[in-house]
């Protein structure tokens, strides 16, 4: 089965760099093959949780799947886990954690494993999402430097 892992120090705070990976309605603008995100369902808990249904389409080329998923935004622990529900996978899991260093650094480390349900798809997407994979982090480190304005 597929998986990627990453862990990199940023020069922004944890809180801040969570908030910019659950907003997740704006990854369409900067995610690697995000080419639309819905969310279908919030649901918001007293303890800091909230936790979201989306669909999210995912393009390459003349490929296009969506797929749907629960996202836990967990703000007391500040990690976020992505559970797939529904579309070309036979399963997806994939996981944040933001790491305080300082209050103006943290540590970002990034999980995902995947399996797709049609060996045919997975032979033609696997390859272009093992590289988007591994430019997740660059985009989000540069999304989080255009949001919270760091020059450097």
């Amino acid at each position: 089965m597929p998986s990627f892992s990453n862990s990199r120090r940023v020069r922004h705070s944890a809180p801040d760099m969570f908030d910019l990976v659950a907003d997740v309605e704006n990854y369409p603008e900067f995610v690697p093959l995000c080419q639309a995100l819905r969310v279908k369902r919030r649901t918001k808990s007293d303890e800091g949780v909230e936790i979201l249904v989306a669909d999210m389409t995912v393009a390459y080329k003349l490929i296009r799947e969506t797929f749907t998923s629960r996202v836990t935004l967990d703000r007391p622990r500040l990690t976020i886990h992505v559970e797939y529900l529904d579309g070309p996978f036979s399963r997806l899991d994939n996981r944040w954690e933001f790491i305080p260093q300082g209050d103006a650094a943290c540590d970002v480390k990034f999980f995902i494993s995947y399996e797709f349900r049609s060996r045919t798809l997975g032979m033609l997407m696997g390859a272009m999402f093992d590289a988007a994979f591994r430019r997740f982090a660059d985009a989000f480190e540069k999304r989080a430097d255009e949001v919270y304005r760091t020059v450097g």
